[in-house]
């Protein structure tokens, strides 16, 4: 497994997979700096006169409903049902669901198109799956990833998603298979948008491995979590973690990965 992760980061890198993202106003810059050190390229399209062309062109698309209006609405379901027509991955992050009807109404909006990966954190999964009464905490999540596991093996058999749960455990599941990350690290929490990071990851991954989502999504969520640890270590707090975590994402080394991955894999 490890290799076959280890593979997937080095391709990203060979091949520079294009990654549009219609996502929120707060993490742009931090989501488009995370690519371009990863290897992946980045783009920013919202437009409706430009989104399914974008969508026609780029690898992957990212869909992030952290900061919803109208007229992004539109583009977002514009954008997915074009990945959907053309059979391009696409990846649905439902940044606060549960929290408003607006943002129920659109991500109910945006499942009908089967995103290739969902990820969000365990209030979110579950809220997105309808298995919780509980209100998410804004975009923080108030549960552990592993409480939403039913919740995404729920959306899984529903959408086809592969879903990934990210939390002090990143679970991502798909059909019977799980895979559990144990990397990371606390401080990350404090460092705005990662979870955000993490999606459009993902799209550039499953962008250049469309065939393997399952996988693409483990190494991407391998990746971020493992250059997180590494990078704490030499941080101050949150402000010196950004900048730490970008060259990491950047020059991770293959030892470095082989030695800090914390994975589990359950079947059945």
């Amino acid at each position: 497994m490890k290799e076959s992760l280890w593979e997937s980061i080095q391709f990203v890198k060979k091949n520079s997979p294009l990654v549009h993202n219609i996502t929120n106003y707060v993490v742009m810059n931090n989501t488009a700096n995370a690519l371009l050190a990863a290897g992946a390229s980045p783009i920013m399209a919202h437009a409706h006169p430009e989104v399914t062309d974008m969508v026609a062109i780029c690898s992957a698309t990212v869909i992030n409903i952290g900061t919803l209006d109208e007229y992004w609405v539109e583009s977002m379901v514009q954008a997915a049902a074009k990945a959907s027509q053309i059979n391009k991955p696409w990846v649905l992050d439902p940044v606060g669901v549960g929290a408003t009807n607006f943002r129920n109404a659109t991500a109910a909006q945006l499942l009908v198109f089967k995103p290739t990966v969902i990820r969000g954190n365990a209030s979110e999964i579950m809220a997105l799956a309808n298995v919780s009464l509980s209100k998410t905490k804004g975009v923080d999540s108030v549960h552990q990833s592993t409480e939403a596991i039913a919740a995404a093996q729920w959306l899984n058999q529903t959408t086809g998603s592969v879903v990934c749960v990210s939390g002090a455990v990143d679970v991502i599941v798909n059909d019977n298979s799980q895979i559990h990350l144990k990397n990371g690290h606390p401080l990350m929490q404090q460092v705005t948008g990662l979870g955000c990071t993490a999606s459009a990851l993902i799209g550039a991954f499953v962008g250049n491995n469309p065939s393997d989502p399952f996988i693409a999504t483990a190494a991407a969520m391998a990746l971020l979590s493992i250059a997180g640890e590494i990078a704490q270590r030499q941080s101050a707090g949150p402000g010196s973690l950004q900048v730490n975590l970008l060259d990491k994402l950047y020059n991770l080394t293959q030892e470095e990965f082989y030695h800090h991955l914390k994975l589990e894999e359950i079947n059945g």
